[in-house]
């Protein structure tokens, strides 16, 4: 057993979930078994004094995208008290989906997207003409997690994009910037791989099943934190494992005041027309590890974890 710390750690949740996700879960018993006593907080209860904890790790705060800019004060606020991990700077890059350009500007391959920004006002015939002119497409907020409020569409078909224009001029309304992707069709068949990185090393990957079969309804998503996902182990290809080591290469050159890799990440990938992988999200803000689909993968979590206390 690894010698015992005195390192006070909290494990950042939400009030959705006061003893995390179950697949958070054998972090803790992990934990413990080495020496490391965790509490789980909820990361918006205004009674938490978290400049007790020498270290805050983020995991289930699935509702800060309601709330994105009060998510970004706390972040920030943590991180001048406490080691944050991942770091707050961080964080706030990653709970925008524009940091997407970012990847795409260093040369790696993203899901063809088209940005709205709410300042330009788009009208519908504008937002019209950014519509892919063939095949399926998903209408997003920049912030969001779980597939909340997302909507999948038919570009071919009139009362599909009507209803994606409402969709976007719903979200443009209240001053969200939005996404427009094509919708790669054979993440119907292949899935989606997802690829967890531990201290800037592959640990393991996951298929996620495909999740979006239509438009947005209004109130799908309420009160839900994510859309439940179909999961199963998965190797990751070559091509996959070169793609995901260029990305968390690329965010060390990003982020180069970090001497040290990041703690985690994961990055999700799915294939184009041609089978290639190209990159969907990067998720480090508050990933869920799957650590049920990768025998070892909590404990090598938990040792990397216990290295930085």
């Amino acid at each position: 057993m690894t010698t015992p710390t005195t390192a006070r750690l909290a494990i950042a949740t939400c009030s959705a979930l006061p003893e995390l996700d179950p697949d958070d879960q054998p972090l803790r018993e992990a934990l413990l078994a080495r020496g490391v006593a965790t509490d789980v907080v909820v990361w918006d209860d205004p009674t938490v004094d978290w400049s007790t904890y020498s270290h805050v790790l983020i995991r289930s705060t699935w509702d800060y995208t309601e709330r994105p800019r009060l998510f970004t004060e706390w972040t920030r606020r943590v991180g001048r008290t406490s080691v944050l991990l991942n770091p707050a700077d961080v964080v706030v890059w990653n709970i925008d989906k524009t940091y997407l350009r970012a990847l795409e500007q260093r040369g790696l391959p993203i899901v063809p997207t088209i940005w709205l920004d709410p300042e330009r006002n788009f009208d519908a015939r504008a937002i019209h003409t950014r519509f892919p002119a063939f095949g399926d497409f998903v209408v997003k907020p920049t912030v969001s997690a779980g597939s909340r409020d997302t909507g999948r569409y038919q570009a071919d078909e009139t009362p599909s994009r009507a209803l994606a224009i409402r969709h976007a001029k719903n979200l443009l309304g209240v001053g969200r910037h939005v996404m427009i992707q094509r919708y790669l069709k054979q993440v119907d068949t292949v899935g989606e791989t997802a690829l967890v990185y531990v201290d800037g090393q592959f640990s393991h990957a996951v298929r996620k099943g495909a999740l979006l079969e239509g438009p947005y309804r209004e109130g799908e998503t309420e009160g839900v934190l994510y859309r439940r996902e179909v999961m199963s182990a998965r190797e990751a290809s070559d091509a996959e494992r070169a793609l995901a080591d260029g990305v968390v290469a690329a965010l060390g050159e990003l982020f180069p005041e970090h001497a040290n890799p990041l703690l985690y990440a994961r990055v999700d990938l799915i294939p184009d027309d041609e089978g290639r992988p190209v990159v969907l999200e990067v998720e480090l803000t508050e990933p869920s590890f799957f650590f049920g689909y990768a025998p070892g993968s909590v404990d090598v979590f938990a040792d990397a974890l216990v290295r930085r206390l």
